[in-house]
């Protein structure tokens, strides 16, 4: 095929519906307006105003206005201007035909159904009903790049006596280059009263080349969005697209209208709202996944690079259709990411610890005291009488991560790779390395020539705290509760901590810690979700140690873990 990009082709703007996922479709009515006036003078022909809902599926406090896109506020933002067609859009399973006025009753125009491959049957039949009230309707094929050859040919047989005005491959993860376009393509062309169109995102920064190539394989209709604004790394600009056209010589469309309209309000909000080509969309697109996955695993923090790109390869094997959080959960709390090294005596840390395993530190320190050294701001605030604790009872000190030179412990250890490469240059001579045994020799020697010995640990969340040959059977959540099972290892008669403040310590919002990591997130949610998961590890170690007939866990500076507070004030 080689027709080539020419004027024909048309132009569908969906601002509105498209970035409304960035403000829950809370536009004013009056920037909706200016969008549809700026639009219909650019000559864009059609546009997609928004979703339509109804109070079954959204709550009407938590979402706008234009999730509902109410008949009357239609006719009333329109109202006065002479312009484009008013496109909505419905979620496969949440909408009916019911949910439409006739047309000669309604502003829109055209219905579009977004519907994943296993209801694409039903959503014809959906389409098929709205279509008898008088609209064109068009069906979206979501995740339509991730098909495979076998599919692609049972959806074209599917529409193609489905009687639909329009049929999309959507490009829904950014993850198509130019060179799979006509395979996507070729499949849908030659249905009688059927026009094909393409909806492309950014990811891979792909949406306009992906675009041109679409048109030049027959593409009908294209999707674009004021500033690329939408969901995940946005969309295809129609300020660039309508350049594109004018460029071609096709009078009927101006750039300008569009600028202006960016200038007042999308600049400004973009200021507000980021959208964009940005790092988790763009590993989306390179596994052909929902971006959630890789924006969930980049908002913990924890993970480096390779690390979360291994765990998209597993959502990638799964394939699953949208955003499924169980799978996030599964990776995180079952360890997949960090799997599969060999553990001490040869056995692989994803079956059972079965054979002898010898790890050298345990039992080294036996009867002695140990202080577990945390990243609170309490650290900081106490340092002095830290130090009297420390000179005045004399136990194997046990630190992590950044401890900003206040304290130089026995060991300095680390199990976050992000942790280990900003910090691992900070820890004092005097203190004995100790890495997570599931960092590769290669990667720690990037960052440190100095001798070291492995911490040993199974790197699984989900699992109940225990000791199996001197290896702890879960990565304990953080570093500081995981050192307390080291500690017990090691032989700790007594165990203290200081500086675990727990991460509600410093108000619900979550304050950063004292030595104000960079990249700390403030996300409420996780932070709770950390904080519990500590608590959960600490009740847990505390009836590990009582079981064996041990003093429990003296947390000695303030703490939001109450039950274990112990002050300082008592030994000194």
């Amino acid at each position: 095929m080689n027709k080539r990009p020419g004027k024909g082709f048309e132009i569908l703007d969906c601002t509105i519906r498209d970035g409304g996922y960035l403000n829950d479709w809370k536009f004013d009515k009056g920037l909706v307006r200016e969008v549809y006036r700026a639009v219909s003078k650019a000559g864009v022909p059609v546009i997609e105003i928004g979703f339509r809902g109804t109070d079954e599926y959204f709550d009407r406090k938590k979402y706008g206005p234009w999730r509902f896109s109410d008949e009357a506020l239609l006719k009333e933002t329109v109202e006065g201007i002479d312009g484009a067609k008013i496109a909505l859009m419905g979620d496969f399973g949440r909408i009916s035909a019911d949910d439409f006025a006739p047309r000669a009753e309604s502003a829109a125009d055209i219905v579009r159904i977004a519907a994943h491959k296993g209801d694409i049957a039903e959503a014809i039949k959906v389409l098929g009903r709205i279509k008898k009230k008088g609209y064109k309707t068009s069906l979206n094929a979501m995740g339509y790049g991730n098909y495979t050859k076998t599919e692609l040919g049972k959806f074209a047989s599917m529409v193609r006596s489905a009687g639909l005005d329009y049929v999309y491959a959507v490009d829904s993860y950014g993850s198509v280059f130019p060179n799979e376009i006509e395979g996507l393509i070729a499949p849908l062309l030659g249905i009688r009263g059927t026009k094909v169109g393409f909806h492309p995102h950014n990811s891979l920064q792909m949406a306009f080349a992906n675009t041109l190539e679409a048109v030049r394989c027959g593409a009908d209709i294209v999707d674009s969005t004021f500033y690329g604004i939408g969901r995940g790394a946005g969309n295809l600009p129609t300020e660039i697209i309508v350049l594109y056209k004018e460029l071609l010589g096709d009078r009927k469309y101006n750039a300008i209208p569009v600028l202006n309209c960016i200038d007042r309000y999308f600049l400004p909000m973009k200021k507000e709202i980021d959208w964009g080509y940005q790092l988790p969309f763009m590993l989306s697109g390179m596994y052909k996944c929902h971006p959630n996955y890789a924006s969930g695993l980049i908002n913990y923090r924890e993970y480096t690079i390779d690390e979360i790109c291994k765990a998209m390869e597993i959502v990638k094997k799964k394939n699953p259709l949208g955003y499924k959080p169980a799978i996030l959960k599964e990776i995180i709390e079952d360890g997949l990411i960090g799997k599969m090294k060999a553990s001490p005596g040869g056995k692989s840390r994803e079956g059972s610890r079965r054979g002898r395993v010898s790890v050298p530190y345990a039992g080294r320190h036996a009867g002695k005291d140990f202080l577990i050294l945390a990243n609170g701001p309490s650290l900081k605030q106490n340092k002095d009488k830290i130090g009297a604790f420390i000179k005045k009872t004399g136990p194997v000190i046990l630190g992590a991560n950044n401890l900003s030179g206040l304290f130089t412990p026995h060991y300095h250890a680390f199990n976050n790779r992000k942790r280990f490469m900003d910090y691992s240059g900070t820890v004092s001579p005097a203190s004995k390395l100790l890495i997570s045994e599931h960092f590769p020799t290669e990667f720690i020697r990037e960052y440190t020539k100095r001798p070291y010995e492995k911490l040993y640990f199974n790197d699984v969340l989900n699992e109940h705290f225990g000791i199996d040959r001197g290896v702890i059977r879960t990565n304990c959540r953080t570093i500081s509760v995981l050192l307390i099972g080291a500690a017990i290892v090691m032989g700790a008669k007594r165990i203290f901590v200081a500086g675990m403040d727990g991460y509600l310590g410093q108000g619900a919002e979550g304050k950063a810690l004292y030595y104000n990591e960079k990249d700390e997130k403030t996300d409420k949610q996780m932070i709770i979700e950390r904080h519990m998961w500590c608590q959960r590890f600490l009740e847990e170690i505390e009836a590990y140690l009582q079981k064996n007939g041990r003093e429990g866990i003296h947390i000695i500076t303030p703490t939001t873990y109450k039950a274990f507070y112990k002050s300082m004030e008592n030994y000194l």
